[in-house]
């Protein structure tokens, strides 16, 4: 595979920027396409929490995924810093609130170290008054912009290529595949033979034309970013309507996240969303002000009908590769996805995890 036609990724987020990044270094030839530049998706708007055990209280597969993945987080991130790349990484743990005696007897049963009232007061003295919290010292956060940005770097540094262009449709031809870009592009060639292609694109993977995709929807998600002088806050804070990422380098402040909306493919940022994740966050540091609001951000999140993500080959389209669905959890899943997906394409070894999160569940 890695002597002929090119592996064309379609999607330049998080997961695509990843995907081509092991790609490259395992001596792929990779081209990456997406008509918008590199995390001006869903990953723009993305606070980069590395939460599994609040994300996935459930457990199951899905928290196991989500586990192996934060464990390579600290490895990963080194590998790119020793490229040069200025990311701003922090486990610097959360923080998940209990506003009332009914949310702590819920959050008793998770996983974590339980804090009453008062030992949640001092860890953060600027929180409202609580019914205790749950803490887990093992979570985090990134910067999902300068990490998409430190991947896309990198895997140009190991050869891969990107393009701007919108991938229109692809289709099937003897020995491989060809990638059509839509008309008035202005990469060369308007098509792209491959060898293989993985279907990053998030939610706009469903408009590609030739090729079946999971049933993929877009959840609306606003976040804001306000600047406050509350003093330092070390813990992500997690309340039951919203979270709050303590930001540390650069202009101090705090991201405030997130809304989930059907809204279908509408970027626009709304007056109610806004409203209500400051009311959310009022609820957790009450100080906060309105005039601390200094923007806020907008992506379309990709959800599947079981909010768990497309992972593999499709049984049923040869050379097709799926790397989609991730909805919450694209920035947390962007390591262990890259790696599985190279494992499959360059490597032939398939991960038994695949088996839980294959398209053909939707068969």
């Amino acid at each position: 595979m890695t002597d002929r036609r090119p592996i064309v990724v379609v999607g330049a987020g998080i997961i695509g920027c990843s995907i081509a990044r092991e790609l490259a270094i395992r001596g792929a030839r990779c081209t990456v396409i997406d008509s918008r530049p590199v995390a001006g998706g869903a990953t723009q708007a993305s606070a980069g929490m590395l939460a599994p055990y609040v994300e996935a209280h459930g457990g199951g597969p899905m928290l196991d995924l989500c586990v192996r993945s934060l464990d390579a987080y600290d490895a990963w991130i080194a590998g790119l810093r020793d490229e040069g790349a200025d990311i701003e990484y922090r486990r610097s743990g959360t923080l998940e609130i209990a506003l009332s005696p009914e949310d702590a007897a819920a959050l008793h049963r998770s996983h974590g170290e339980w804090l009453e009232p008062r030992a949640a007061a001092a860890l953060v003295p600027q929180l409202a008054p609580s019914a205790g919290a749950l803490w887990d010292a093992r979570h985090g956060y990134v910067d999902a912009r300068q990490l998409a940005n430190g991947l896309a770097q990198s895997a140009a540094r190991h050869g891969a290529t990107f393009v701007t262009a919108r991938v229109e449709g692809i289709d099937r031809r003897p020995g491989g595949l060809t990638v059509r870009l839509a008309a008035g592009a202005a990469a060369e060639p308007g098509a792209f033979e491959a060898d293989a292609v993985v279907l990053a694109a998030g939610a706009w993977t469903n408009g590609i034309q030739g090729v079946r995709t999971p049933p993929l929807g877009p959840v609306r998600g606003q976040l804001l970013r306000v600047e406050a002088s509350l003093g330092p806050i070390q813990p992500i804070l997690w309340g039951p309507a919203c979270y709050i990422v303590p930001l540390q380098s650069g202009a101090r402040g705090l991201l405030i996240g997130a809304t989930v909306e059907d809204a279908g493919f509408d970027e626009r940022p709304t007056d109610e969303g806004r409203q209500g994740l400051f009311d959310a966050a009022r609820q957790l540091l009450p100080s906060l002000t309105r005039d601390a609001i200094k923007e806020i951000r907008v992506g379309l999140r990709p959800a599947t009908p079981d909010e768990l993500p497309v992972l593999g080959d499709d049984p049923s389209q040869p050379g097709v590769f799926h790397a989609s669905g991730h909805y919450r959890n694209g920035i947390l899943l962007a390591p262990i996805t890259a790696q599985l997906i190279a494992d499959l394409m360059v490597d032939g070894r398939r991960d038994p995890a695949l088996d839980h999160f294959s398209a053909a569940r939707f068969d």
